[in-house]
């Protein structure tokens, strides 16, 4: 039993995968983590999702595999590279990992990231199960050199987190493969340097792997079809049939066992002859798909008749009961009745957050609040209701600043932006530049409790560790926020449990002028529990990670 992530991960291992990298984001994060046991294959979680593709494709070219891994949101941040790692192709498999979120589970959209593989004219592959997210993740990366091309694979919520049977080994244990492509980098600027005459040359290589990949599309071992009474005879029709992919394959197979199925596991390129044969064979044609209309459309482009979202919302997440009412076919005949009545909770800061303190003084001040991604998103809701805006990650300061320079003059000086370590790292501190830079009027608060705690305590740059615990630099807010020239007196650092102090921070930066940065130290309270359990120290100093935590709080005071 493997859940979906844990299976990606064994198939990149199985792949022999040399390089895996990526940013923390549910529900992509946990395939990175299980990677990481693995001690044949490099790992790290990068500052952000474009660092991440980046690195991949640098590896990529070197002669290695490579996993870059990201939730749907980070394929926005790494869309820059993306375009043009079409265009440059590969050299050993590159395969990126999409984690959409269809019903929003912990994220601030709820985008469908076949759209990213349309456009950006690399395949895309997309699992139902653990068993097919472990071997589809393998064909990725065979697609990946067979055709010289990045490659998605698309995993979802229900998918990540959802533990199913995989094969046995047939020894008892994983084996891991070889890899294919020696290292070393070859040395080739016409496709690897993408100025103007070079990549107009690479665009026409993009549209014939395009058109080689339709062309092999129908044969290719992840899509298949499906008659479970019996193919019909030359000439007859079953009554119904059902195109699908992805997790609603199962939803389908649940609701309507014996309806013929065309499962596809290649969502981008279609094949307009694995779909026309199949239609051909049905009276009525249904399209299962979560979120976008995306294969129905391109089918009624075709002139293929079928039925889609005017039977299946295009909103949230599908069910077997959505898709049997959709089909026509009432409630599914097998089910699972919870085994008692769950009550709701409401999402909240953990009872004792070091950082509380923070959203009750802004809310008494009556900033406005400019917030950002992570666990500090709370800070929306009961008891603080302390933030008025969130967008994206390092978005609060850069947002702060768009408001401040408009902002009449009674809420000049009342705009404040939130953001937590990691998210400064991830993309606040360009931000922060901005505003010196253009010497722009604002009080940025950065969070910092020493983890990427909304994910699940993963490191970063700030928090003195990287992938695995293991000892790194902790950026220095003072020496940064000199180098970027801010005046001293700007520049505040406060213990976080030093309720007077925070209020006197606030008080005081809020009346000056110019951009001014206040830094809120407080570990947060699991991750420090974590530190004594995996140390067996308890009541002493963890790690080296909290020495330094505990040495910034020191210096704070």
């Amino acid at each position: 039993m493997l859940s979906g992530n844990e299976a990606v991960a064994l198939g990149a291992w199985e792949a022999a995968v040399a390089v895996g990298c990526g940013y923390p984001g549910t529900p992509s994060t946990e395939i990175l983590e299980a990677l990481a046991t693995q001690p044949e294959v490099y790992t790290e979680w990068s500052v952000n999702e474009k660092v991440a593709l980046e690195v991949g494709v640098g590896a990529s070219l070197a002669g290695g595999r490579a996993l870059v891994t990201m939730k749907h949101v980070g394929v926005n941040v790494a869309a820059d590279p993306l375009f043009t790692a079409s265009y440059l192709g590969v050299r050993a498999g590159l395969v990126i990992i999409t984690a959409d979120d269809p019903d929003m589970h912990s994220s601030q959209n709820e985008q469908d990231n076949r759209h990213y593989a349309i456009a950006a004219k690399v395949p895309m592959l997309e699992p139902s199960d653990s068993q097919e997210a472990r071997e589809f993740t393998k064909l990725a990366f065979e697609l990946s050199e067979t055709y010289d091309t990045p490659v998605f694979l698309r995993m979802t919520t229900r998918l990540s987190h959802s533990k199913s049977l995989i094969e046995a080994f047939p020894g008892g244990e994983p084996v891991r493969g070889t890899a294919p492509i020696a290292p070393g980098f070859v040395s080739d600027p016409g496709k690897y340097v993408m100025i103007p005459g070079n990549a107009r040359r690479r665009r026409v290589a993009v549209e014939e792997r395009m058109n080689r990949l339709i062309a092999d599309a129908a044969a290719h071992p992840s899509n298949r079809v499906e008659w479970p009474t019996g193919e019909p005879d030359d000439g007859a029709k079953a009554p119904l049939g059902v195109i699908t992919s992805g997790i609603p394959y199962t939803y389908v197979r649940e609701a309507a066992p014996d309806v013929p199925v065309l499962k596809i596991g290649l969502v981008n390129p279609l094949s307009p002859q694995l779909i026309a044969d199949f239609a051909a064979k049905v009276e009525t044609l249904y399209v299962v798909e979560e979120l976008d209309p995306v294969i129905e459309n391109q089918l009624k482009a075709w002139g293929i008749d079928c039925i889609g979202k005017d039977a299946f919302p295009a909103i949230g997440e599908f069910t077997p009961a959505i898709v049997a009412a959709g089909l026509g076919l009432g409630e599914p005949s097998v089910g699972i009745e919870p085994a008692l009545s769950v009550p709701p909770r409401r999402p909240g800061l953990c009872q004792g957050c070091p950082h509380d303190h923070v959203f009750l003084e802004l809310r008494r001040k009556g900033m406005l609040i400019s917030g950002d991604i992570g666990c500090y998103s709370l800070g929306v809701l009961p008891p603080y209701n302390a933030m008025d805006t969130l967008l994206d990650m390092g978005a609060s300061i850069t947002m702060a600043q768009g408001m401040d320079i408009v902002a009449p003059a009674e809420q000049r000086g009342k705009i404040a932006a939130v953001i937590g370590d990691s998210t400064f790292a991830h993309s606040g501190i360009t931000g922060l530049l901005n505003a010196v830079w253009n010497r722009r009027d604002g009080l940025y608060i950065v969070l910092d409790n020493g983890t990427t705690a909304m994910t699940g305590m993963q490191p970063n740059p700030m928090s003195g560790e990287r992938m695995g615990r293991e000892d790194s630099v902790s950026v220095d807010y003072e020496l940064l926020a000199k180098a970027f020239g801010i005046p001293e007196k700007n520049v505040g650092m406060v213990d976080a449990y030093d309720t007077a102090g925070i209020s006197a921070a606030i008080d005081t930066l809020a009346e000056r002028s110019g951009v001014r940065l206040l830094v809120v130290l407080g570990l947060c309270l699991i991750e420090g529990q974590k530190l004594k359990r995996i140390n067996k120290l308890d009541g002493k100093l963890a790690s080296r990670k909290e020495l330094i935590f505990l040495n910034k709080v020191e210096g704070a005071k």
